[in-house]
């Protein structure tokens, strides 16, 4: 019986080998698949103090690392369904895995003015933006923060608002039948065009309040081509400027909205917001060419 029994556990351990043996050519074949898995991996993303992650992508021409907690809202990439997209286009949609080479569409932040700092939640700018809300927009006095949206630009079309200011001066024509005519003196080193020259053709005395009549403002390079505009209002309880730029190192398109009492300081905007976005810059690998602007 003893013998017995040793050939019976003999049977049993060569039919585990077996087993064992089958198992691994099993796993053997699933090897490949495994390591097509494992070769992709997420891209390194600086963190800030409290370890929160940057938003990463390219902007424009450019790749970005966006400290956390600046965006307003979200950044948007090409692609992304808008916001009121159908719902079911939204839940299939599948967005490509984040990189430094992922197109952003558009992102917003706040800027402000007096000082080329710019909002941070969990950062001092957070408690000066409060403060500012509470102290001075119910009292009428001008708001020194801008509200900044930025537009990566992928198309092959001109980065300048030559046509977009002529078909401008165009509807403003044939719909309200308001002519911009150009001033003789500049201001700020900007050349300006009144609606009626400033008149109101229903009282034949100078605008007061009409959202169509805002006077326009232009910059021009040395060739010639419309790289800033804006449409800037004037009556008492709606004075705003809306401000546009095109950068070419960035190949992008910047929105501002401002006070219109800052409007001599709409240079050091431009500058400072480029200023800004060029602190972002990162290495293909995500390693940062700068100091973080807003990084808390």
């Amino acid at each position: 019986m003893k013998s017995g029994f040793r050939k019976s556990l003999l049977i049993l351990a060569l039919l585990w080998q077996v087993l064992l043996l089958a198992g691994c050519d099993q796993d053997f074949g699933k090897q490949p698949e495994t390591q097509v898995v494992e070769q992709v991996s997420e891209p390194f993303r600086n963190q800030d103090s409290r370890g929160r992650y940057d938003t990463i992508g390219k902007l424009g021409t450019q790749s970005i690392s966006i400290p956390a907690g600046v965006i307003d809202g979200w950044a948007r990439y090409i692609g992304d369904p808008g916001d009121f997209a159908d719902p079911k286009i939204k839940a299939k949609y599948q967005r490509p895995p984040e990189s430094y080479d992922l197109p952003i569409e558009s992102f917003g932040f706040l800027y402000r003015i007096t000082d080329g700092d710019i909002y941070t939640s969990y950062r001092h700018t957070e408690e000066d933006y409060r403060r500012d809300n509470e102290t001075l927009i119910p009292y009428g006095k001008p708001f020194p923060w801008a509200d900044v949206i930025i537009y990566g630009e992928y198309d092959a079309a001109p980065l300048n608002f030559n046509a977009y200011v002529q078909e401008g001066f165009k509807i403003s024509k044939e719909v309200s039948n308001i002519d911009y005519i150009q001033q003789p003196q500049p201001l700020y080193g900007l050349t300006v065009y009144r609606a009626n020259n400033g008149i109101d053709p229903k009282t034949g005395e100078p605008w007061k309040s009409d959202v169509n009549a805002k006077d326009i403002l232009l910059k021009k390079d040395q060739a010639g081509n419309i790289k800033t505009y804006m449409g800037c209002e004037f009556s008492e309880h709606k004075n705003f400027c809306s401000h546009m730029f095109y950068n070419d190192k960035f190949h992008i398109r910047v929105s501002i909205s401002y006070n219109r009492t800052y409007l001599p300081q709409w240079q050091e905007m431009e500058s400072n917001i480029i200023k800004i976005l060029d602190s972002w810059r990162v290495s293909p690998e995500g390693k940062l060419l700068g100091k973080q602007i807003g990084k808390a």
